[in-house]
């Protein structure tokens, strides 16, 4: 380089700096060389990429927060196929959320599940959303979850239509009964026991599958059972208000003049339950009956479709004999004629007669005896009839309606031997008279031909034939020693004599010549009379003139 362009300022330098001192002819050191340095103003290329991270970082985030949806939590009874990261929450088999986070609760009585659901999800916040787990299990719906045996439990969801929304659930025990989107009314149903229904359980309509019992509860008293019933859509027409609730679960099974006859509504009401409906008349209503309406859910068939019985009476039969046998909703008969049923079954200390009676409370209905017995009851003189019934032997009585069982009824009938009685009223109800039934009058039968057989002497009776025996036995050898020799004697003399008279009566004896000979001339005798008499019945005259001399 030349002294020149060792001189000159370097082009690319932008700020002037101090400027080299000049050679002189005395500097021997070496020109010191120009340095190029880098501008300022503009940054390194390096700093981009944690810039673009940063940027496309928080561009996720925002995505991820724009796609995120609501989080909720749901609690269980129990975590049973619950896992945080791994269960899902599906809705028509379409996951819309997953678990995050499981974890007991602060009683540590139940499980609660965190769930973050997704951004098209917020629907599910409805107040009315409901969860459950699926799992698999057989049920009176028939058999479910059985995906899951493989993927594993999941969370199903339906949701809500309330307009309310919330972020705490409490899950269902068991699937909805009633798939979400099926369309059809609910029923409410009131019954006195509940029978093989369940939640699930078929709902028959001449034997079709129409629906689905949706709830079961206790009712408010604690007394009977309230259900919900849900028919589908395209079978509501079939519900009248009119319309007859039955269980249909149980085998109907009669005898009678016709043959054996079983009914049943399927062999699946048999395993699982389930109940039916019938109009009276067996066709269809003329106006279908609006969602929530109310229906009485009878034992059967025959007891849904029976006629209106009207108001009962209720009455009281105290019995002293045992109840063992009769059970509550034994019916009343009258001669063949289910009046009434037994409502309940006590025990009372009868105080005038210091003994335990059994008062048997039975709802008797006077209707199924005709409307002019009812009409006749519902009258002025109606206490008076019934009086007369009761004097007239009117009794109520237990009678064995089985022999197998040994179930006992109630039969009312008329007893003309019966004790005096009247029909009385106490706190209400009446007091109908009763006589002891078939089995305590066998007893008391037994009893007194047993204070009978107790009356009679066996000890004396037993000494007498004692006596009896001993005379016997001195006759016996009184004549084993003294007679029967004598009767010997006697035997052996007249066999002497019959032995005589053999001989007499022999063909050669000479009493039977002799014999034989007079007989022979007593039959001359004879003959020669024959002859007189001959003659003079020919000549009477004979008599008188004598027998005319023959000529010579």
């Amino acid at each position: 380089m030349s002294e020149q362009d060792g001189a000159r300022p370097p082009a690319s330098s932008s700020a002037p700096g101090p400027l080299p001192p000049a050679a002189g002819p005395s500097d021997t050191r070496a020109p010191r060389p120009a340095i190029d340095r880098p501008s300022r103003w503009l940054p390194s290329l390096i700093w981009m990429i944690p810039v673009l991270a940063a940027i496309i970082g928080a561009w996720q985030v925002a995505v991820w927060l724009g796609n995120r949806g609501p989080t909720i939590t749901v609690t269980f009874a129990t975590g049973e196929g619950l896992e945080a990261g791994k269960t899902q929450v599906k809705f028509r088999d379409v996951d819309i959320g997953k678990v995050v986070a499981v974890r007991l609760g602060e009683d540590a009585s139940r499980v609660v599940a965190e769930i973050q659901m997704a951004k098209e999800a917020r629907r599910f916040t409805a107040a009315d959303s409901r969860f459950w787990v699926v799992r698999p299990q057989i049920g009176a719906g028939g058999v479910s979850g059985l995906n899951t045996l493989l993927s594993g439990a999941y969370i199903g969801a339906a949701p809500g239509a309330s307009e309310e929304t919330r972020d705490a659930f409490v899950g269902l025990e068991t699937p909805p009964a009633v798939p979400y989107g099926l369309k059809g009314r609910e029923y409410r149903l009131h019954a006195d026991s509940l029978g093989s229904v369940a939640p699930g359980s078929p709902v028959y309509y001449r034997r079709v599958r129409v629906g689905q019992v949706a709830s079961v509860t206790l009712d408010a008293s604690g007394k009977g059972i309230d259900m919900s019933a849900f028919v589908e859509d395209k079978y509501t027409a079939l519900v009248g208000p009119d319309t007859r609730w039955f269980h249909a679960s149980g085998v109907d099974l009669r005898l009678d003049a016709n043959g054996l006859k079983l009914n049943t509504q399927s062999l699946a009401a048999l395993a699982t339950g389930g109940i039916a409906f019938e109009s009276v008349d067996g066709g269809k209503p003329a106006a279908p009956a609006p969602a929530g309406a109310h229906f009485v859910l009878a034992e059967d068939r025959t007891a849904a479709l029976r006629p209106p019985d009207g108001p009962a009476v209720s009455a009281v039969l105290y019995f002293d004999g045992s109840l063992r046998g009769l059970a509550v909703g034994a019916p009343v008969d009258f001669r063949g004629i289910a009046l009434g049923e037994v409502r309940s079954i006590g025990v009372e200390f009868d105080r005038a007669r210091r003994k335990l009676s059994m008062p048997v409370t039975v709802d008797l209905y006077p209707g199924r005896l005709g409307q002019s017995f009812l009409e006749t009851l519902n009258s002025t003189t109606g206490g008076d009839a019934l009086g007369q019934m009761v004097a007239r032997g009117l009794r109520g009585q237990l009678k064995n309606g089985n022999l197998l069982t040994g179930q006992l009824y109630v039969a009312l009938d008329f007893h003309r031997n019966a004790p005096k009685a009247q029909l009385t009223m106490r706190e209400g109800q009446l007091v109908f008279p009763t006589v002891p039934g078939q089995l305590d009058e066998l007893q008391t039968q037994v009893a007194n031909i047993a204070r009978k057989l107790d009356k009679i002497p066996f000890d004396e009776i037993g000494n007498n034939l004692n006596k009896t025996l001993v005379q016997a036995n001195a006759l016996i050898a009184r004549l084993d020693g003294q007679v029967l020799p004598e009767m010997k004697d006697t035997l052996t003399a007249a066999k002497q004599t019959f032995a005589s008279a053999e001989s007499l009566l022999s063909q050669d004896a000479p009493l039977q010549s002799d014999l034989r000979r007079a007989l022979q001339e007593v039959t001359d005798t004879m003959e020669k009379l024959n002859d007189l008499a001959d003659y003079l019945e020919r000549h009477p005259e004979s008599l008188i003139r004598g027998k005319p001399q023959e000529k010579k």
